[in-house]
C-alpha cells in the first residue's frame, strides 16, 4: 500500500485550537488544515503538501469564483495535526493506524511543515502534537477538500 501525506482542508471564517482550557492557536478567515504524516513520508512530501495548501484556490474573487489562495485573499492558515486522517477504514468497524507515521516521525514533520509554514505565512498558528485539542470553526461556505500528496518517486 502507498501512503501519502494528507491535509484536510476548510475553509473558515475563524478557528481555534485550544488544549486545557487555553487557546493555543487561533486565526480569522483562512484555512484549517488537518494534517496527518503516514509512514514513509519525507521533507519532501511535507513541502510539497504545504506548496499545495498555500496555492489551493478557494477564496472567492471579485467575481465570486474560487480563483485565489489564501495568501492572495489575505487570510491565515492553522495547521492541527490529526492522525486520525491516516486511518485505514476500509474494513471492519474500528480504524486502523498501521499507515500513519510513528510518533516521533510525524511530529519532526509536522514541525518541520509548520516551521516552512512561518517563513510564508504572515498569520500562521499550529495545534499542539500529540494533545487532546479541542478544535472550533466556522466553515465559510461549506468548503472542504481533501489533499494527498503521494510518495516521492
Amino acid at each position: 500500500m502507498a501512503y501519502a501525506m494528507i491535509a484536510l482542508l476548510q475553509r473558515v471564517s475563524e478557528a481555534a485550537v485550544h488544549v486545557n482550557g487555553l487557546e493555543v492557536g487561533a486565526i480569522r478567515t483562512g484555512l484549517l488544515a488537518l494534517v496527518a504524516v503516514e509512514r514513509h513520508d519525507s521533507e519532501k512530501e511535507a513541502d510539497r503538501l504545504l506548496e499545495r495548501v498555500l496555492a489551493y484556490r478557494i477564496f472567492p474573487d471579485s467575481e465570486g469564483r474560487m480563483n485565489l489562495d489564501v495568501r492572495q485573499a489575505g487570510g491565515g492558515l492553522l495547521l492541527v495535526p490529526q492522525f486520525t486522517l491516516a486511518a485505514n477504514t476500509r474494513k471492519g468497524n474500528r480504524p486502523s493506524f498501521t499507515g500513519a507515521a510513528e510518533p516521533a516521525e510525524g511530529q519532526r514533520l509536522f514541525e518541520y511543515m509548520a516551521g516552512r509554514a512561518r517563513g510564508l505565512m504572515s498569520d500562521l498558528a499550529t495545534g499542539r502534537f500529540g494533545a487532546d485539542m479541542k478544535v472550533s470553526l466556522v466553515n465559510d461556505g461549506p468548503v472542504t477538500f481533501w489533499l494527498q500528496v503521494p510518495p516521492a518517486t
